[in-house]
């Protein structure tokens, strides 16, 4: 297994995601780890596969437990943040200060970490929603 994941979403309040989400604009995001990234090097735009194991509210608890496999695309900017998708935010309702928990197989194709098991970025559960006081929920988009 690659690299195990257990990160906070970064983004826009709600508002401006229920508009993004429309638009296809950038509206919520993550970061691979340091390790990852310096030894990868993943380049704006491209894939980053795996799959999505759960997703947890601001205080740790699991709304969701998809198992599901994913393929996000990094920033335009940079390598370094993942881009999650409109159809994941509307399906998971996702909103900044939520958490995912996920499993990073391969980057631009290639396999990382093959036959090992990695995890440099796992959020640990005792601190989940201590950090940020000011949370908002999930607006859906207009239909």
């Amino acid at each position: 297994m690659p690299e195990r994941y257990r990160v906070v979403l970064c983004g826009f309040d709600p508002m401006l995601v229920r508009g993004y989400v429309k638009t296809g604009a950038r509206a919520i995001w993550w970061y691979l780890s340091n390790e990852t990234f310096d030894k990868y090097k993943p380049q704006p735009g491209q894939k980053v596969e795996g799959k999505l194991l759960a997703v947890y509210d601001w205080g740790g608890e699991k709304l969701a437990e998809p198992n599901e496999p994913f393929e996000w695309t990094t920033t335009k900017e940079s390598g370094y943040a993942v881009l999650v998708p409109p159809e994941a935010i509307v399906k998971y309702e996702l909103t900044a200060w939520k958490y995912l928990e996920l499993i990073v197989e391969r980057i631009a194709g290639q396999d990382i970490y093959p036959g090992e098991e990695k995890a440099f970025k796992l959020w640990p559960f005792e601190t989940m929603g201590k950090v940020h006081p000011y949370r908002l929920d999930y607006i859906p988009p207009i239909d």
